[in-house]
């Protein structure tokens, strides 16, 4: 089966058209699992890849991870939560006392693009709301954002929880505009993005190790 055409509806954010060529590929008998990793999955890691070469921006990724999710929305009902997640479950979310989105969205929805089962929590999120999330879901890993100096603490107090009293084999990932690989070693952060089009790879690198 080629999903090109499914991927380049996709990439151009057409949401009607991705709903009805889904819906026609299952009209034909086409294995859902398959629908979702060669085309929809296949379609936003290549968004992904130009993303981080610069090659498409913010809106594009917005667009076509929409179009994605509405594919993704006609499968569910047809797809156990387990293949629906394959990669691994991750829990993301803004530290407390901290109200920016837009970088851990795209992130969000670049990881939910590749295949995770994401959890957001949303933002201006407590350390123990993450640590209770990673107990109710069962997660992997937690990618943590902070986007102000004043909430850095914050995220290295989010940390040590997590590593205290979270899964021994649960990994953390940080990212955000003020933080750096030196802060993510500092706080004991196993992974740090500088910015959204790397976070999918480092995910990926994490919970496989």
């Amino acid at each position: 089966m080629n999903f090109e055409k499914l991927k380049k509806l996709v990439a151009s954010g057409n949401v009607p058209e991705v709903r009805r060529f889904v819906e026609d590929l299952l009209g034909a008998g086409t294995d859902p699992l398959k629908i979702l990793n060669s085309g929809l999955i296949e379609a936003m890691e290549e968004i992904g890849e130009k993303f981080k070469k610069n090659e498409v921006y913010v809106p594009e990724v917005l667009m076509a991870a929409r179009a994605m999710k509405e594919g993704v929305s006609i499968l569910k009902p047809l797809l156990s939560s387990e293949q629906l997640g394959t990669k691994g479950c991750i829990v993301i979310g803004t530290v407390k006392g901290d109200l920016h989105d837009i970088g851990k969205n795209i992130v969000a929805m670049m990881l939910e693009g590749a295949g995770f089962r994401v959890i957001d929590l949303g933002v201006d999120v407590a350390p123990e709301k993450f640590l209770s999330a990673v107990s109710e879901h069962k997660a992997d890993l937690v990618a943590i954002s902070a986007l102000l100096t004043t909430t850095m603490p914050s995220m290295k107090a989010t940390v040590s929880l997590l590593k205290a009293e979270g899964p021994d084999d649960l990994k953390i990932m940080v990212g955000g505009a003020p933080v750096t690989k030196e802060f993510s070693e500092e706080i004991q952060a196993d992974g740090f993005s500088e910015e959204a089009g790397t976070a999918v790879d480092i995910a990926k690198k994490l919970i496989s190790s």
